[in-house]
């Protein structure tokens, strides 16, 4: 069967070989992977398939992950993984959402074919796809086994991208431009939200030139009016827009499931002196905290400089200031591991990708304007080339 791999089989190896260095040092003789952002990393997968149970199971001695999945999702496995028949695993269709088992009494006896029943297991505990009932079915079928912690054990690796992964961001990041702008010019007094969305969507998906996009993990954020006063709102399907609305967009691009995000705001009409005033502020925090960041400084620094940037200003940022992102399926495109906020001592390394993202959000109205950057081995390199201002229609 033809395969279809994003990347080299070389790359694959040494991403399997970095995450059995970090199980040996936690003590994880089989690490199960149920995240599909990890399983794509390790194996290539690439399935809108994770409605149902599916994962990845890598031992210390194994060349290999094994990869399981419901048995007509299995031949996606063989499109766009680089793994040999012996570890493409299709479970019978009795397990889907089945009332009298379980799709962990399937992969229990798997774990038991590979002799691994009485081993340390790591599983990622606290993860959107394991559920409880997972973790029980597990303790029931494999009451020998040692079941260790292994949340974000693989996340922790991904925070240092290769360089063909900076390409796709690159790539990514293209797009972003191109869907930003789309956001920018769609947007006007008078027109449906609803209409101006449907052109963000397809330019996300039809890409620039050469490079098609993908479906972001995140569905775009176009909050308008008294809705922007809090994060994470997208638009109103029944409403258009009118004059003296502040508009958030929090869009992406996306190339083979690598994320570009990037924040801005827009104002119909003519702006209020506090937007102006926030805007300023917001963006030279944003700029001299940018100058500031080189590899060896901890995420916490970060944060710290750009808190300096708010004193006397009377603007204030209670939350986290960025995250890492990368490689990542719905519902998030952050790789839950660095974040730029008190207490986190990451120290930043070339190969990072974070997005520095002060949003404020008042009690009428708020604004963002965000940059995802690449740590370099000097500094950081802006990965969208967008002017940061304050839009105005």
């Amino acid at each position: 069967m033809h395969r279809v791999l994003r990347f080299d089989v070389s790359e694959y190896k040494e991403r399997v070989r970095r995450v059995k260095e970090r199980m040996d040092a936690n003590g994880i003789e089989l690490l199960f992977l149920i995240d599909p952002a990890n399983m794509n990393y390790l194996t290539g997968y690439d399935g809108w398939s994770f409605y149902v149970h599916q994962g990845v199971l890598l031992t210390l001695e194994d060349d290999q992950p094994h990869w399981f999945g419901r048995q007509q999702d299995s031949n996606g496995a063989r499109i766009t993984t680089w793994l040999d028949e012996e570890h493409i695993h299709g479970y019978p269709d009795f397990y889907v959402q089945s009332r009298y088992t379980h799709t962990m009494v399937y992969v229990a006896n798997l774990i038991k074919e590979l002799k691994y029943e009485n081993k340390n297991i790591g599983v990622e505990m606290d993860n959107y796809w394991y559920s409880a009932k997972s973790m029980n079915v597990l303790h029931q079928e494999l009451p020998c086994a040692i079941f260790k912690d292994a949340t974000n054990l693989v996340n922790w690796v991904r925070t240092i991208k290769s360089p063909a992964e900076i390409n796709y961001m690159r790539q990514a990041a293209r797009i972003c431009e191109h869907v930003m702008q789309t956001a920018i010019d769609a947007i006007d007094i008078g027109i449906w939200e609803k209409d101006a969305a449907s052109k963000v969507v397809a330019a996300q998906i039809a890409g620039v030139g050469e490079y098609g996009g993908d479906c972001p993990a995140i569905f775009p954020i176009m909050p308008s009016d008294i809705r922007t006063s809090t994060a994470h709102l997208t638009f109103d399907p029944d409403r258009k827009y009118q004059k003296g609305d502040v508009v958030l967009l929090e869009l992406s691009g996306c190339r083979f499931r690598y994320h570009a995000p990037l924040s801005r705001t827009l104002y119909l009409g003519e702006p209020p002196e506090g937007l102006r005033k926030i805007a300023q502020v917001v963006i030279n925090g944003l700029q001299t905290t940018l100058d500031f960041i080189k590899p060896g400084i901890t995420a916490e620094e970060v944060e710290l400089r750009w808190r300096k940037c708010l004193e006397g200003t009377g603007v204030e940022k209670p939350s986290r200031v960025g995250y890492a992102f990368g490689l990542n399926y719905v519902p998030d495109w952050g790789e839950h591991t660095v974040s730029l906020r008190p207490g986190d001592k990451t120290i930043l390394r070339p190969g990072m990708t974070i997005h520095f993202m002060p949003g404020i959000w008042l009690d009428e109205f708020g604004f963002e304007c965000s940059e995802p950057f690449l740590v370099t081995e000097k500094g950081c390199e802006k990965l969208i080339n967008f002017p940061e201002e304050l839009f105005i229609k």
